[in-house]
């Protein structure tokens, strides 16, 4: 089977519905799993990998023509960006000992906190929300870079 040019966008209301409800559920899950990475299973890049696979369930149940109504390749660019650098910002500060060294943790008795809770961790949960606005925006990106190319070759 082909893909015509309107490849996705012939999804029945059920589907669509679904997704709409689906989508923002499929987001706050990732969200947790990128909060609690340093805690729990899970961390920036699992959160973010699950968070692209809204916008991924976002491409499928909508169709090609409306995920690029939607999507904004400058934005996303620049997202990602931004998660690159922060990742490597934080993981610079601690350069006066050594790479990664965690110096939010090691500096003061707010984020030196007791082990399980929220704020243990130092630099690690801003770590996670880098690496995971990364991950997510570099999977929705490429799979809407594939899906155009997919229909500009067919």
């Amino acid at each position: 089977m082909t893909c015509r040019p309107k490849c996705g966008s012939d999804m029945g209301l059920i589907v669509k519905t679904s997704a709409r409800a689906i989508i923002p559920l499929i987001g706050i899950f990732g969200a947790y799993i990128v909060m609690h990475g340093h805690l729990t299973p899970g961390g920036g890049f699992q959160g973010g990998a699950t968070i692209a696979g809204a916008g991924i369930l976002f491409l499928v149940a909508f169709g090609l023509d409306e995920m690029e109504r939607n999507y904004n390749k400058s934005l996303y660019s620049a997202l990602e960006g931004i998660g690159g650098l922060a990742f490597l910002g934080v993981a610079m500060l601690g350069m006066g000992t050594a790479f990664f060294y965690n110096t939010l943790w090691h500096s003061g008795p707010f984020f030196n906190g007791k082990p399980g809770t929220l704020l243990s961790a130092g630099f690690l949960p801003i770590m996670n929300l880098a690496v995971g606005l990364k991950v997510f925006t570099g999977l929705v990106s490429a799979l809407t870079a594939i899906a155009m190319y997919r229909r500009w070759k067919s």
